[in-house]
C-alpha cells in the first residue's frame, strides 16, 4: 500500500478497506486527507454552501437502566431527580423553538423499564395532533432494540408503529463504536454494534431517514475506529433504492467531564484539534456512498470545526436551541442563529439553512434570537 495510490482510488470514489484507511491515517499528510476530502466534497455537494439547522434537543426522560460509563445525564428508576417529561413542558418548549425559528425536536431519553411502545406512539401521536408542523426527529437503535425487547416485536415493526404515529426521522444515537468489545467496557447495557445496524436496516426499509454516529477517543483501537465506518458503509450500500439511508455522518471526540470512564478507568478525551480533522477528511474518504458529513462544533469548538469544512464536512449541524446529555460531560460550546451563520461565513462559505431530509429551508421572517446565558 501507499498513500498516492490510496488517495487516487478514494478520488474515484471506491469502497476502500479498513486496512487502507488506517494506513492512510497513519502515514497520509494532514494536507493530502484535507485536500482530498475537500474535491470529494466539491463533487457530493457541488452547491457549495454549508448547510445548517435549528432545533432542539428534549429528553422524554432521564431515567435509564443502561449504566453507560461515559453518561452524566442519567438517573436510575427511583432516583430522586428522575422525571419523565410532562405535555406542558412540551408545550412551552415547542412553542419556544418556533418562536426561534426551529421546527423539530430531537426526542431522546434513557431505557426506561416501564416506558414501552404505547408510550411513544402515544406521545407522538399527541404532539403531532397539538404541533402539526412539527418535526419529529427521535429516539435511536438502542432505544429502538429496549422497546422491541420489552414488547416482544421485531425492530420493523416498533419502528413501523412509531412512524404511523408521527416519527420522522432515526437518529445515529448510541453508535458509539460499535464493535463489541467496546461497547461491553463503556455501554454494556445497550444493544450490541450488529442489533444496531440491524435497527438501522430496518428502519431504511421503511424509508425513515436516519443518520450515523461515532464516539470516538476512549476505549477504541484506531482499527475499531475504521471497522466501524466500514460496517456503517455497508449498511447504507444495502438500502433500498430511492430510500434515504444514512442522509449524514456525524464523529465526535468523548466528552470525558466527570464520568466513570474518567473516574474509574482514568480514560480522558486527548483528540487533538488535528486528529479531529483527520477523522473528518477521512470519514468522507470512507464514506463515499453517504453525502453529508457533519462537524460536531458542540464538542470541538468553532475554530476546528471551521478548518473541517475544508476537510470534507459540508454541514455544521443544529445550533441545539437545548442539549443536555453531551454537555453533561464538558461540551461547553454554544451558538444562536446568527452565530453560527457568522462562523460559516468567517470560514469562506456561504450558510443555508435546512430541514433533517438536508432539504433546504428560508430562514422565517419574524424570529427570535435566542439568548444564550448557560
Amino acid at each position: 500500500m501507499n498513500t498516492a495510490d490510496l488517495l487516487q482510488r478514494a478520488l474515484q470514489f471506491e469502497f476502500l478497506t479498513k486496512e487502507e484507511g488506517l494506513f492512510l491515517y497513519q502515514h497520509a499528510a494532514t494536507a493530502e486527507l484535507m485536500y482530498v476530502a475537500n474535491e470529494l466534497r466539491k463533487i457530493q455537494v457541488p452547491h457549495g454552501k454549508v448547510t445548517w439547522q435549528i432545533d432542539r434537543n428534549v429528553n422524554t426522560t432521564n431515567v435509564c437502566i443502561a449504566n453507560c460509563k461515559f453518561c452524566n445525564f442519567f438517573r436510575r428508576p427511583g432516583h430522586e431527580d428522575s422525571y419523565i417529561t410532562d405535555i406542558e413542558t412540551y408545550k412551552i418548549k415547542i412553542e419556544e423553538t418556533f418562536r426561534y425559528g426551529g421546527d423539530q425536536l430531537l426526542l431522546q431519553g434513557g431505557h426506561h423499564p416501564d416506558l414501552g411502545l404505547k408510550f411513544y406512539t402515544d406521545l407522538f401521536s399527541q404532539l403531532k395532533e397539538l404541533y402539526p408542523a412539527l418535526k419529529l426527529h427521535s429516539l435511536g437503535p438502542p432505544e429502538i432494540a429496549h422497546v422491541a425487547k420489552l414488547e416482544g416485536m421485531s425492530h420493523y415493526d416498533v419502528l413501523k408503529a412509531m412512524k404511523e404515529s408521527g416519527l420522522d426521522s432515526l437518529p445515529g444515537a448510541g453508535a458509539e463504536i460499535l464493535n463489541d468489545r467496546v461497547r461491553r467496557l463503556i455501554s454494556k447495557g445497550k444493544c450490541g454494534g450488529k442489533e444496531w445496524l440491524d435497527v438501522m436496516r430496518a428502519a431504511h426499509q421503511l424509508n425513515l431517514p436516519s443518520s450515523a454516529t461515532m464516539m470516538f477517543g476512549h476505549v477504541e483501537t484506531l482499527e475499531e475506529r475504521f471497522e466501524h465506518l466500514v460496517w456503517i458503509r455497508e449498511v447504507q450500500a444495502e438500502k433500498p433504492e430511492g430510500a434515504y439511508g444514512f442522509v449524514a455522518f456525524i464523529p465526535w471526540p468523548f466528552q470525558d467531564d466527570g464520568t466513570l470512564l474518567k473516574k474509574v478507568r482514568g480514560i480522558t478525551n486527548n483528540v487533538s484539534g488535528d486528529e479531529y480533522i483527520r477523522m473528518i477528511a477521512l470519514s468522507r474518504i470512507m464514506l463515499p456512498n453517504i453525502k453529508n458529513i457533519q462537524a460536531s462544533w458542540l464538542t470541538v469548538g468553532k475554530q476546528v470545526a471551521q478548518i473541517c469544512l475544508h476537510a470534507g464536512a459540508n454541514d455544521f449541524g443544529s445550533i441545539m436551541i437545548e442539549e443536555n446529555v453531551v454537555s453533561a460531560a464538558g461540551a461547553p460550546h454554544r451558538f444562536t442563529a446568527k452565530g453560527i451563520q457568522d462562523s460559516i461565513r468567517e470560514a469562506g462559505f456561504e450558510p443555508q439553512m435546512r430541514n433533517q431530509k438536508y432539504e433546504w429551508r428560508q430562514i422565517p421572517v419574524e424570529i427570535e434570537e435566542q439568548v444564550i446565558n448557560y
